[in-house]
């Protein structure tokens, strides 16, 4: 069973194109399966499911976690099938548990432009900092998507950038004014610093000239976000969120927002459609005879 977990995960990452961050998740996932499972999978059946099920509750895990455990059983499970080494995906009888909705983690406008004055533009680092906080609010990117940019990727005259994301699909990503503006200053002061001698393709770098981790960007926009007196978790995928959020409250389609989000169904960025109190208000003030 150890020897197909590590087969399945090298293959989400050479024909999947899956980022090291959800590969390391699934590993963990199946790590714990391989502990309870026969080292025959073609033995696993329902009864094997179920027992995993009922541990999980007992272990007080939440519905949230056990649904993602669920499904990435189904995907190893699907992987097997396709491998010839099983016949059935008992993962796919078991019922994921029904989650509460849970609108999306932003930032309102005045949040997010703190946030993206809080960089020192009298530093390389800074400029650089600066371009990436830009480019993930003006765009959406994820962040792996982010960290794998390439300099011949970006169209800095039309504001275009090509993105590879999730499958390796690849899409057409837009920046406006405010982004190419940062980016122009972080290609001409900020990056020929930073790098020195080194050479590297590599769009956004740290200070060795090595391409920057998801894990820097996750720490520098922690710092910003305390540098900018935010009192909330800012991550990269917030950013997302609030690129999401504000092109929708600003009146874009939502199959628009989808095709930039890189989003397969766009029933996964209908979650987006909440509505922030200050639009709310706004269409009120707009809509009723006798909001005045």
């Amino acid at each position: 069973m150890k020897k197909l977990i590590r087969q399945f995960l090298a293959n989400l990452k050479t024909e999947r194109n899956f980022s090291k961050h959800t590969i390391s998740n699934y590993g963990r996932d199946l790590a714990q399966l391989a502990k309870i499972a026969p080292e025959d999978p073609s033995e696993f059946n329902l009864s094997f499911a179920r027992q995993f099920l009922i541990k999980m509750e007992k272990d007080g895990y939440a519905k949230r976690s056990i649904a993602r455990k669920i499904s990435t059983f189904r995907s190893f499970f699907k992987y097997l099938i396709n491998q010839g080494l099983v016949t059935k995906n008992w993962w796919g009888i078991i019922s994921l548990p029904k989650l509460a909705s849970r609108l999306p983690n932003f930032l309102y406008l005045e949040e997010m432009t703190k946030m993206l004055m809080a960089p020192d533009l009298n530093t390389p680092l800074g400029l650089r900092d600066r371009a990436i906080l830009e480019i993930l609010y003006a765009s959406g990117i994820r962040v792996s998507e982010l960290v794998s940019l390439k300099k011949g990727e970006i169209d800095e005259g039309s504001g275009e950038i090509r993105v590879f994301g999730k499958g390796s699909k690849e899409r057409i990503v837009l920046i406006g004014s405010h982004a190419k503006h940062a980016l122009r200053e972080y290609l001409g002061k900020g990056r020929p610093q930073i790098l020195g001698k080194t050479k590297t393709d590599a769009l956004f770098v740290g200070y060795r000239g090595t391409p920057l981790t998801t894990r820097s960007v996750e720490r520098l926009l922690q710092k910003y976000a305390k540098q900018a007196g935010i009192n909330k978790k800012v991550t990269p995928h917030t950013l997302r969120h609030t690129f999401a959020t504000h092109m929708l409250d600003g009146g874009a389609d939502l199959r628009v927002v989808q095709e930039l989000l890189g989003h397969a169904s766009l029933s996964t960025t209908q979650v987006y459609t909440h509505v922030t109190p200050q639009h709310l208000k706004k269409i009120y003030k707009e809509s009723h005879p006798r909001s005045g």
